[in-house]
């Protein structure tokens, strides 16, 4: 199995020089391609933390952290979205959707402002529509769906062009438990028939039994 993220030695500290917290102490992690992982610990442990330096969302760190084999430390800034663009999809805890924008014209944002055409992407949009239940509603508006349906929209934007890797941030934490099983069972569909590499950031046991894995944050340290 071909290792998709590393973490090695990472640390991360919060404040400043006389009054700080540090988040993550040498924390180290790997994460195999076609691996679902998920991520846990206490309440201000640092997995959400953790997530958004793994995704290049927050920079300032010490150690390193490789993705698709690529460090993504010393990349420069439009290097390390074109990785992200290519690479990785993002999942919130809040859907993050643009509310003026339909289903599809959500779906498709990423994409189309860096330039790639509607035509070039009709045939991915289309069967990502599918995969998540929202054919039906691809020219609905999101004030008009559930918080679930919301969710799978923010998914399907998520792996549109067949990413590599998906985060999840607490992607049921916003939503009751019937749709939190739904989107659970998503994860496991992509995760399974399409070998997406998914890490989940999770509060819940039940949540991170979807999972192949889980790795515990202690003290700063990853375990597991």
């Amino acid at each position: 199995m071909n290792t998709i993220i590393e973490v090695n030695n990472v640390k991360k500290i919060f404040g400043t020089k006389t009054n700080y917290n540090q988040v993550l102490n040498d924390a180290c992690m790997f994460v195999g391609e076609g691996e679902y992982v998920s991520l846990m610990g206490a309440s201000g442990s640092g997995k959400s933390t953790l997530l958004y330096l793994i995704g290049g969302l927050d920079r300032n760190f010490e150690g390193k952290i490789k993705l698709c084999g690529k460090e993504i430390g010393p990349m420069k800034d439009r290097e390390l979205s074109d990785l992200r663009l290519e690479n990785i999809g993002f999942v919130f805890q809040f859907y993050n959707l643009v509310m003026n924008l339909n289903v599809e014209d959500n779906i498709l944002l990423p994409h189309t402002i860096k330039g790639k055409s509607r035509s070039e992407l009709k045939d991915d949009l289309d069967k990502i529509l599918a995969i998540t239940g929202l054919t039906e509603k691809r020219k609905a508006m999101p004030a008009t769906l559930s918080g679930g349906q919301q969710q799978r929209v923010a998914i399907a934007r998520a792996v549109l062009g067949n990413p590599k890797i998906l985060l999840a941030d607490e992607p049921t934490g916003n939503l009751d438990s019937k749709s939190g099983k739904e989107i659970m069972d998503l994860f496991k569909k992509l995760n399974r028939e399409n070998g997406l590499t998914i890490l989940q950031v999770t509060h819940s046991e039940e949540c991170a039994s979807y999972g192949t894995r889980t790795v515990r944050l202690e003290n700063g340290k990853t375990v597991g």
